[in-house]
């Protein structure tokens, strides 16, 4: 068997890139019947790599791009997009979601929360939420980490409630994004794509109708590492493709590692690969440097994933079929 590493995700970049336009372009006309292509650009890899291969679709002519930052956003992440939309001689649109946000209580019912956790916890203060146990073989278990204005961290472990309401209140911000992506849609009779890589897509890193919710998704198939990959490919400028993948959610940086998958990305691409393809967990440990017994709670932290995530993906469960008439 040949020896696990991370040349498995090596890809034609040409022929997939081709591959991809190609279905952008059939679905796009013959299967949603849209005129071009709506893309929320964060600045990040996934969303630069979504616009790129649209515009190798479609052309810059019929592309439209939308930067929707808000009070948490970092500055940075909004030059980078303004950066990807020139290059890409796209039109685009900044809208900051920050009041409408507060006007629906994102913000106040965030940190009635976190108050609750960390009672002294200010407005001037930074936190992010970070993940702790599941690939050790454990439960999974979330902290609280703040930082007050003097620089000084304060951590503490979140109950299921605070937790609960810190994301249902954060989760406003990519379903507000999704409310505005679909009226530019709309008004410009083209579909919405959605932005998620394979890593993403398969452990549920996503919110339901929030940026779950899309008419295409052209880089879901895709490993993280590939994407990058295809950034490069693309001739993507180097500012974007050395970004490094962070939430942009919280208000201190959170890498995607801490809240959600507790390894880089190209390490849980390689376990993620390893998973479908039968490899035994000495292999993947072998792989990684770790021993076989934390490859297996890698393994497991993956299917718990996709088991608790699983409502994610589902249809609404319907309780009869529809466009039958109830008989008394």
């Amino acid at each position: 068997m040949t020896p696990l590493g991370h040349h498995v995700l090596d890809l034609d970049l040409e022929a997939e890139a081709d591959r991809i336009a190609a279905s952008l372009r059939a679905a796009t006309a013959r299967e949603l019947h849209r005129r071009g292509l709506v893309v929320a650009i964060s600045g990040g890899i996934d969303s630069s790599c979504c616009a790129a291969l649209a515009v190798r679709a479609l052309g810059p002519d019929r592309v439209f791009a939308l930067i929707l930052p808000e009070r948490d956003s970092s500055a940075d992440s909004a030059a980078r997009a303004r950066l990807l939309a020139e290059h890409l001689g796209i039109r685009s649109e900044t809208k900051d979601i920050a009041p409408a946000l507060a006007a629906i209580g994102c913000y106040e019912q965030r940190d009635a929360a976190v108050r609750r956790a960390l009672p002294g916890y200010g407005d001037d203060w930074r936190f992010k939420i970070t993940i702790d146990g599941g690939t050790e073989g454990r439960i999974n278990v979330f902290q609280l980490v703040a930082e007050a204005p003097d620089g000084s961290r304060h951590a503490c472990t979140l109950g299921l409630a605070d937790y609960l309401q810190i994301v249902a209140a954060t989760n406003f911000k990519q379903r507000l994004r999704k409310a505005l992506e679909y009226f530019h849609a709309d008004r410009l009779n083209y579909a919405v794509v959605g932005t998620p890589n394979r890593l993403e897509y398969d452990q549920g890193f996503f919110v339901k109708n929030g940026d779950g919710s899309a008419d295409v998704k052209p880089i879901a198939h895709l490993y993280k590492t590939q994407v990058y990959a295809m950034a490069r490919h693309l001739g993507l400028p180097e500012r974007l493709c050395a970004a490094v993948p962070t939430t942009d959610t919280y208000s201190l940086s959170q890498g995607q590692d801490e809240f959600y998958f507790a390894l880089g990305y190209r390490d849980m691409d390689l376990a993620l690969w390893a998973l479908e393809h039968g490899r035994d967990a000495a292999d993947l440990g072998q792989a990684l440097g770790m021993d076989a017994r934390r490859a297996e709670a890698i393994y497991a932290d993956i299917e718990n994933k996709r088991r608790t995530t699983r409502y994610l993906h589902a249809p609404p469960v319907l309780m009869g079929e529809p466009g039958l008439a109830c008989t008394a």
